[in-house]
C-alpha cells in the first residue's frame, strides 16, 4: 500500500529500501514494513538505511548462492524512536538532502546522454557543418580523410607480470581492466588496487598521458574501452592491454583517438573482431585494421575541447554527488543515534545547489 516501506531481503539490496508512493504488488524477495502510530513511514524508511540496521540485516543473512535475511531476524532489531515531531523534522532535513542527491543523479544521467550524442554527432558531422560524402565507414564531412589505424600508430602488448609478486601495497600499481570504465575513462580501483613488488622491464612503466585500449572483455562493454594514464612512474603496463605508441601526431591527435575509441560505432566494430567463449579478446592487429575519418588537426583539437568540457562537468557533478551522499550518511547516523539533535542543525549551511 501507499506509504509502506519496501526492504529487499537479498544481500545485494539491503541498503535499497524505498517508500511506496502508490498501491501495487511486490515479489517474495521483498519485505513490507508498515508503521504504527508511534512511527511515521518516512522516518522508518530512513532508519532502514542506517549502518546499524543494514549491519544487523547482513549479519542475519543465510544461504550460499543467494543469501537473504528474514522478518523473523529483522524483528529482533532494537529501534530508537524519538517523538513524532522530531521524527518529522529528521525526515524533513534528510529528505531535502535525498532530493538534492536525486537531482545530481538526474544531471549526471543527462550529461552522460549528452556525451553519447556528441560522440556520434561530432565523429560523423564535425563542427563546421560541411557537406557529407559517402565512405567505406559511412557518411563523413567532405574534407575529412579516411585512414586505416595501422597507418597512424602501433599497439604494444603488455608484460606478463608474475602473480607471486602481487601485493596489497607497494610503489607500483598493476594496471588491470578494472581501471577502465566500460564507457571509457580511468577508474581508481581504491581498495581493490593491485601492486607489484617484483622486478620488471622498465619499458613497461607507463607515463602520464599514455593511451591504452582494453583488448579483453572481463565485463560486458569493456572491450575497446580506452584510458589516459593520469600519473607518471606509477602504473605498470599489464598484458591484454594495448599501449598506443609511434603515433603519427602530424595526422592524429592522441586525445581525438581516445574519444574515437569510446564511440558506440567503434566499440561495435572492435567487438566484431573478438574471439573466445567465456572471455572475449581482440588483438593489436585486428584493432589496427579499423578505419578512422580524420579532420584537420585543428578541428580534431577543437572537437577534443568540446568533449573535455563535458567530462569536466561530469566530474564536477560526480564530486558533488559524492559529497551529498557522504553528508546524508553522516547526518543520518548522527541523528539516528542522537549524537546530533535536529534542532541543532543550521539548514542554510547545507550546500544543496544543482550545479
Amino acid at each position: 500500500h501507499k506509504l509502506d516501506v519496501l526492504f529487499g531481503k537479498l544481500r545485494p539490496y539491503l541498503r535499497k529500501s524505498v517508500l511506496v508512493n502508490e498501491d501495487g504488488i511486490c515479489s517474495t524477495d521483498i519485505l513490507v514494513f508498515r508503521t504504527t502510530e508511534k512511527c511515521i513511514p518516512e522516518f522508518l524508511c530512513l532508519l532502514t538505511h542506517t549502518d546499524e540496521f543494514v549491519g544487523h540485516a547482513k549479519a542475519t543473512t543465510s544461504g550460499v548462492q543467494h543469501p537473504r535475511t528474514s522478518w523473523a531476524s529483522l524483528r529482533e532489531f532494537k529501534l530508537h524512536v524519538p517523538p513524532l515531531p522530531e521524527q518529522r523534522k529528521i525526515a524533513g532535513v534528510l529528505g531535502m538532502v535525498q532530493r538534492a542527491i536525486e537531482q545530481q543523479e538526474r544531471l549526471l544521467q543527462l550529461t552522460a546522454e549528452l556525451k553519447k550524442t556528441l560522440l556520434h554527432q561530432l565523429f560523423t558531422q564535425g563542427l563546421r557543418g560541411e557537406p557529407q560524402k559517402q565512405t567505406e565507414i559511412g557518411f563523413v564531412p567532405e574534407s575529412w580523410k579516411v585512414a586505416e589505424l595501422a597507418s597512424v600508430f602501433e599497439i604494444k602488448h603488455g608484460f606478463a607480470f608474475e602473480g607471486e609478486f602481487f601485493a596489497s601495497d607497494g610503489r607500483y600499481i598493476l594496471l588491470t581492466p578494472g581501471h577502465f570504465f566500460e564507457e571509457g575513462g580511468f577508474r581508481d580501483q581504491k581498495d581493490k588496487t593491485k601492486f607489484y613488488t617484483g622486478d620488471f622491464p622498465r619499458s613497461y612503466l607507463l607515463m602520464k598521458g599514455d593511451l591504452l585500449v582494453a583488448m579483453t572483455e572481463q565485463k560486458a562493454g569493456l572491450l575497446g574501452s580506452s584510458i589516459v594514464i593520469p600519473e607518471s612512474d606509477k602504473y605498470l603496463h599489464n598484458q591484454r592491454l594495448g599501449l598506443i605508441h609511434k603515433l603519427d601526431d602530424s595526422r592524429l591527435d592522441m586525445l581525438f583517438l581516445y574519444y574515437f575509441f569510446n564511440t558506440a560505432d567503434v566499440r561495435k566494430r572492435i567487438a566484431m573482431t573478438a574471439s573466445g567463449s567465456k572471455v572475449r579478446h581482440t588483438s593489436p592487429g585486428k584493432i589496427r585494421e579499423l578505419k578512422i575519418a580524420l579532420p584537420s588537426l585543428d578541428e580534431q583539437r577543437r572537437i577534443v575541447e568540446v568533449f573535455q568540457a563535458v567530462d569536466t562537468k561530469f566530474e564536477m557533478l560526480g564530486r558533488k554527488h559524492a559529497a551529498l551522499t557522504a553528508l546524508f550518511r553522516t547526518t543520518l547516523h548522527q541523528l539516528m543515534t542522537a549524537q546530533l539533535r535536529v534542532d541543532q542543525l543550521v539548514i542554510e549551511e547545507f550546500d544543496l545547489g544543482s550545479s
